[in-house]
């Protein structure tokens, strides 16, 4: 996994900046969702669905996937692979730190009751290439 740079883990940190992933269908088409995400200590990257959408399970069969993160005419755009992380009430409370990263206020109240009622899947994302714009 490449190592991130102080001024690119800054920028995929920075608040409200949400991640384009494609994944690959069934019939090798690209599949694109605009997601929330966490940036791991790592340099990985936190993922969380909602079971059942068509990019998590063009995941769970193949675990290829590119993101970008951009802002303006700068990004960072990464491929690489993902693993489930975990499903349950782990899923859960990483979707709960999720929100509280994009909401607050009474609209993270209304989406934390729906998320806690959710089948929740999360996966780690790893980066094998990194193309940095900024």
């Amino acid at each position: 996994m490449p190592e991130l740079d102080a001024a690119t883990r800054a920028f995929l940190e920075a608040p409200g900046r949400f991640a384009t992933i494609a994944t690959i269908d069934p019939d090798g088409s690209p599949l694109q969702a605009v997601v929330w995400y966490q940036l791991r200590d790592d340099g990985s990257m936190l993922i969380n669905s909602l079971v059942g959408r068509r990019w998590p399970e063009n995941l769970m069969r193949d675990p290829r996937m590119s993101v970008t993160v951009e802002h303006g005419y700068d990004y960072v755009a990464m491929r690489g692979v993902t693993e489930q992380l975990h499903g349950g009430a782990a899923a859960v409370a990483d979707i709960l730190a999720l929100a509280a990263r994009y909401e607050s206020g009474e609209e993270l109240e209304r989406r934390a009751r729906g998320f806690r009622t959710q089948a929740r899947v999360s996966f780690v994302f790893r980066a094998r290439t990194l193309l940095v714009h900024h």
